[in-house]
């Protein structure tokens, strides 16, 4: 499963390939804890290594499998 996080005030955005057992729900009941908290948002990459984003520069998440349609190029 894939993460991409926007980083509010930099063009760039994190992507992140988490664990085959991570649970969207789960990610996503973490982020809005950190988000109602005020807190950091962490979790943790497919190699082990964690990544922490502070809530309040969060600009938008997006939470979905590698497997899902991706289209490149000028097809329809």
């Amino acid at each position: 499963m894939d993460l991409r996080i926007g980083v509010s005030q930099t063009a760039k955005e994190l992507e992140i390939e988490l664990p085959d057992d991570a649970d969207a729900a789960s990610i996503r009941k973490d982020l809005e804890a950190a988000v109602s908290d005020s807190s950091t948002f962490w979790v943790t990459d497919k190699r082990g290594r964690q990544v922490g984003v502070p809530a309040d520069k969060l600009a938008y998440v997006e939470i979905g499998s590698p497997d899902e349609q991706r289209r490149i190029g000028f097809g329809g």
